[in-house]
C-alpha cells in the first residue's frame, strides 16, 4: 500500500482507495471526510478524477470516476483541495470548443489566467427572475406560427432515431446568431464525436463561431462525465447572462442521455431501480438542470433540448418528465420524414404554452386555432380517402382537404445547414411573411396552383414564381419538340 504523504500543506487532504468497481471507488479518509461534489484526484499523474457523491460512514466516502479508471487499485492515495468540478468563463471562451473539466479540445492554444466557477449552482431565486412573457423567433415558419418559444423558456425537440432533431437545432443556431447576435451555447450529452467536429466546422464556414461556445461529453466517455457535462454548460451560461448581461441561446442535444447518463450512475452507485429501471431520484436530477435555464432581470438563457423517446413511446418516464419542464413541445414525427416533409414536425402533437391571444395577439390565435382545426379534420378524413378515394368527398370535405396538403407543404423549409445535401439555398423567414402565407391559403387564394409549388419555400410569393417558372420550362420544352418535328423531313 502506497503511504499517505505528511501533510504538509493543510489545503490538502489525502485519504486512500479501498475498492473499485468499475467507475465506482470507496476512499478512506482518517479526517476532514470530503464534502459531496467534492473532486478527488488519484493515478500516477493525478489523472484519474473521482466526484464524491455519498458519505457511507465517519472515514469512507464512495465516488463516481469522470475518467478512465484504469490503473487504479486498492491501496492508492487519493488528494483533495477540496474544491469542486470547476469550468473556465469569460470572454475568451467564445469560439472555444471544451470537454466537461474545461479543458479545450479543439487543438488551438489552451487557455490560462481563467476565472473558475464551480459547475454546481444554485438557480437564480424567484424574486430575481422576470415574469413577463417574450416570443422568441427563431425564423422556422412551422415554429414561429404553430409553435412559438418562449424567451428565457425551455422548448423540446421530441423524436426516435433518424427524424431530424440534430439538424433541426443546427439551424436553430445559425438563424440565431443571424437574429439577435446573442451567444449560442451548444452541449452535447452522449453525443457521436462525428456530430461535435461537423457542427464545429459547419459554425465556423457559416462564420458564427465567434458567437458560439461548445462543450461536449462524448458517447464513448464514463457516465460521470456525461452526467456533469450539462451542469458545465450552463455554469458558462450563467456567465454570459448574469455578468455581460446577454441572451444565451444554449441547445442540449440530447436531453435523454443527460438521463441515461444518471441511470448508469445511480445503477452503479447501487440504488434501487424505479419504473423501466430508470433512477428513483430522476424528477430531482433533472429539476436541478432544468431550472438553472431562466429568464432574469439581466438576461435570458433560452433552451431547446433534443429528447429522444425511445422506441417512439412519448409516456417513457424520461419523456414524461422533460415535458413537464417545458414551455413548448416540438414533436417530430417519423411519418412526415418518411414524406419528405422537413422539417418533420407533426403539427399537431406539438405545442406551446406562448399560443394564447394575450402574447402573440388575437390574430396570430386565431390562425393558429383554424390551421388545427383544418389539418385534425384532414386527419379524419385520411381513411375515408384511402378507402373510397378523393372524388367520393362533398366539395366542402375536398376544399378542407386541399387546404390543408398545401399547408403541410408551405410549411417546410429548405434550412441553411442542408444545402449541401440538398442542393436548395436556406431561407429563413419573417413572422408576418409566415402568417400571411397561412392566411391566404386558408382563403383559397392559391386552389388553381399545384401542391407542389408550396413545397420547400420561403415566403407565399415564391409559390406564385414557381409555378410560372415550371410553366415556362414545360412551354419552352414544347415549342422545342413542335419545332423538331416541323424541321423533321416527313
Amino acid at each position: 500500500m502506497d503511504k499517505i504523504p505528511e501533510h504538509n500543506n493543510k489545503l490538502i487532504n489525502y485519504g486512500k482507495i479501498i475498492s473499485v468497481r468499475g467507475s465506482v471507488v470507496d476512499i478512506w479518509f482518517d479526517h476532514n471526510l470530503p464534502a459531496i461534489y467534492t473532486l478527488l484526484h488519484t493515478g500516477l499523474n493525478k489523472e484519474i478524477a473521482i466526484e464524491v457523491l455519498s458519505q457511507l460512514d465517519v472515514n469512507r466516502v464512495r465516488g463516481i470516476a469522470l475518467t478512465p479508471t484504469q490503473g487504479a487499485a486498492r491501496g492508492m492515495v487519493v488528494e483533495t483541495s477540496g474544491k469542486q468540478l470547476q469550468v473556465p468563463v469569460g470572454k475568451s471562451i467564445k469560439g472555444r470548443m471544451f470537454d466537461v473539466f474545461g479543458n479545450t479540445i479543439d487543438h488551438l492554444e489552451p487557455l490560462s489566467g481563467m476565472e473558475q466557477r464551480n459547475i454546481h449552482q444554485l438557480p437564480p431565486p424567484l424574486s430575481k427572475q422576470s415574469t413577463k412573457s417574450e416570443v422568441f423567433l427563431t425564423g422556422i415558419k412551422a415554429i414561429d406560427v404553430l409553435v412559438p418559444l418562449e424567451r428565457g423558456g425551455k422548448a423540446g425537440l421530441f423524436g426516435g432515431a433518424g427524424v431530424g432533431k440534430t439538424v433541426l437545432l443546427t439551424e436553430m443556431i445559425h438563424n440565431m446568431v443571424g437574429h439577435n447576435k446573442g451567444i449560442s451555447m451548444f452541449c452535447g450529452i452522449g453525443e457521436r464525436c462525428r456530430e461535435g467536429e461537423e457542427l464545429y466546422h459547419d459554425m465556423k464556414e457559416a462564420g458564427v463561431l465567434e458567437h458560439m461556445v461548445m462543450i461536449l461529453g462524448q458517447m464513448n466517455e464514463p457516465p460521470g462525465a456525461r452526467f456533469r457535462v450539462g451542469h458545465a454548460a450552463l455554469t458558462m451560461a450563467e456567465y454570459f447572462r448574469d455578468d455581460e448581461q446577454r441572451d444565451v441561446l444554449l441547445l442540449i442535444d440530447n436531453i435523454f442521455r443527460f438521463i441515461q447518463a444518471g441511470m448508469e450512475v445511480s445503477g452503479l452507485m447501487g440504488e434501487m431501480p424505479s419504473r423501466l429501471g430508470y433512477q428513483p431520484t430522476l424528477g430531482t436530477e433533472l429539476s436541478k438542470l432544468e431550472e438553472r435555464i431562466a429568464n432574469t432581470s439581466a438576461g435570458a438563457i433560452t433552451s431547446i433540448q433534443a429528447v429522444y423517446v425511445p422506441a417512439d413511446d412519448l409516456t417513457d418516464p424520461a419523456a414524461v418528465h422533460a415535458f413537464s419542464h417545458l414551455s413548448a413541445s416540438i414533436v417530430l414525427s417519423r411519418k412526415k420524414a418518411s414524406e419528405g416533409l422537413y422539417p418533420a414536425i407533426d403539427l399537431l402533437q406539438s405545442n406551446s404554452k406562448m399560443a394564447t391571444p394575450g402574447i402573440i395577439g388575437e390574430r396570430h390565435y386565431l390562425l393558429v386555432q383554424q390551421i388545427k382545426r383544418t389539418l385534425s379534420q384532414y386527419e379524419e378524413l385520411k381513411d375515408i380517402i384511402a378507402m373510397l378515394g378523393l372524388e367520393q368527398l362533398s366539395t366542402n370535405d375536398r376544399d378542407i382537404v386541399n387546404q390543408a396538403r398545401r399547408l403541410e407543404r408551405f410549411l417546410t423549409q429548405p434550412f441553411f445547414t442542408t444545402e449541401q445535401f440538398s442542393g436548395m439555398k436556406g431561407k429563413d423567414v419573417g413572422l408576418e411573411d409566415a402568417l400571411s402565407g397561412c392566411e391566404r391559403i386558408l382563403s383559397g387564394e392559391f386552389k388553381d396552383l399545384p401542391e407542389s409549388a408550396f413545397y420547400m419555400i420561403g415566403s407565399i410569393d415564391e409559390a406564385k414564381k414557381k409555378t410560372d417558372t415550371k410553366d415556362e420550362k414545360e412551354s419552352k420544352a414544347g415549342a422545342k419538340k413542335v419545332n423538331e418535328l416541323v424541321k423533321t423531313p416527313s
